[in-house]
């Protein structure tokens, strides 16, 4: 099992080896993939990734691995373009709106809900709760979290379900 590199070793890590890459991979990102509105998101995505990958183990290439992160990334935000694309609208008059926010009680009782959640979550192995968020929060798919993480699908499968467990648990200590 791999020791943790002390923080300051992996932003030096960072800096040298993945942020250089920021200007070629954006070029190559428009190039390749014209449809993606904001090659900057797609980008931050991309390093947000590669750093917690560079958490938990070593990577031989830092530069081919943040390709293939972005070429995920990127047709990632292309799928969900085409799942739900924005409608341009001109005339905002003709648009009816409903106020259908809560009250104030019910936002409260929300509010409360989502930090027991966030408690549940951060209370997870760090491993078991690095691939629960990619996978039910951040939606990432299953292979992709294997393939970047270098585990089985059927090991992200099994975190994902103890993750589910315990926080059912942990919420239901509180009686939720």
């Amino acid at each position: 099992m791999n020791t943790p590199e002390p923080a300051s070793d992996h932003t030096r890590w960072f800096a040298e080896e993945v942020h250089p890459h920021e200007a070629q991979l954006k070029a190559y990102l428009r190039g390749s993939y014209p449809s993606v509105r904001d090659v900057d998101d797609v980008v931050q995505e991309s390093f947000l990734r590669i750093w917690r990958v560079r958490a938990g183990q070593s990577i031989a290439s830092a530069r081919g691995l943040l390709y293939q992160i972005a070429r995920h990334v990127a047709l990632d935000f292309i799928r969900h373009d085409r799942a739900s694309p924005f409608k341009l609208v001109t005339d905002l008059t003709g648009l009816r709106v409903y106020d259908q926010s809560p009250d104030s009680a019910a936002a409260a009782c929300t509010c409360e809900e989502i930090e027991l959640l966030a408690d549940a979550i951060d209370a997870l192995p760090a491993r078991c709760r690095d691939i629960f968020i990619l996978r039910k929060i951040k939606r990432v798919p299953q292979k992709e979290i294997a393939r970047t993480l270098r585990i089985s699908e059927q090991t992200v499968q099994v975190q994902v379900q103890r993750g589910m467990k315990r926080c059912e648990k942990f919420l239901a200590q509180r009686g939720l």
